[in-house]
């Protein structure tokens, strides 16, 4: 495998392990592809999408960490985070009430893309992502993944080579990202119209998500406060 086609890989994977893991976005985006359909899911996951880009330039232009220094920014992005989260996870509820199958399709779908914008911005999370394995990835180099491989690292040394800060990375990062926003609602589509109460499941199932994440986000921003 040639180094450009492995460090677009290796973007790829990375920009899965950022999409990939269950969260606050991934709920809301459950939640918009099961009562309104694909297309709905889809750009909800653009919402979140969107907020890496402008993170990423963010980063490039170093403002990610000077926003990071300034004293109080991360208490109050927890609050914001958390207080955002509990009301969503208020409408997640009233969707579980009125959800009972996938015919609500029609309805407006905006909102979506609203909700994981807005709480991809005010996510520290998300702030300490682009800090410390975004910075990694713009800063140009090489990575010599499997020499780090305990034992076996000599052996493979030269065999898996990213190049790091290098377009073909951050095209294979924002490629991963695209990939799960759009296999992610359709395979939640695709298993919910086989099981018809699915949606008010899923809008259920989102409200938790929303509701523990938004207590644990206040929690950290109370404590970081006082």
């Amino acid at each position: 495998m040639t180094s450009l086609v492995v460090t677009v890989l290796a973007g790829v994977c990375f920009g899965l392990a950022l999409a990939a893991p269950p969260g606050p976005m991934n709920a809301i985006i459950a939640e918009e592809s099961v009562v309104r359909g694909w297309g709905a899911g889809f750009r909800a996951g653009l919402g979140a999408m969107l907020a890496d880009a402008i993170f990423f330039v963010l980063t490039l232009a170093g403002i990610v960490a000077v926003i990071d220094r300034l004293s109080g920014v991360r208490p109050a992005l927890y609050l914001a985070g958390g207080c955002l989260m509990l009301y969503f996870a208020i409408g997640a509820i009233d969707e579980a009430r009125t959800a009972t199958s996938f015919t609500d399709a029609g309805r407006a779908a905006a909102s979506g893309f609203r909700k994981t914008l807005v709480l991809s911005l005010t996510n520290p999370y998300q702030i300490g992502f682009w800090l410390t394995v975004g910075v990694g990835l713009l800063e140009p180099g090489t990575l010599d993944v499997l020499a780090h491989a305990p034992a076996v690292g000599q052996a493979l040394e030269g065999a898996l080579v990213v190049q790091t800060g290098s377009p073909a990375l951050l095209v294979g990062f924002f490629g991963g990202v695209a990939c799960w926003i759009v296999a992610y609602p359709a395979a939640l589509v695709a298993a919910g119209r086989r099981v018809d109460a699915f949606a008010p499941v899923i809008a259920v199932l989102s409200a938790v998500v929303l509701v523990g994440f938004g207590l644990v986000f206040l929690a950290m921003g109370a404590v970081q406060l006082v």
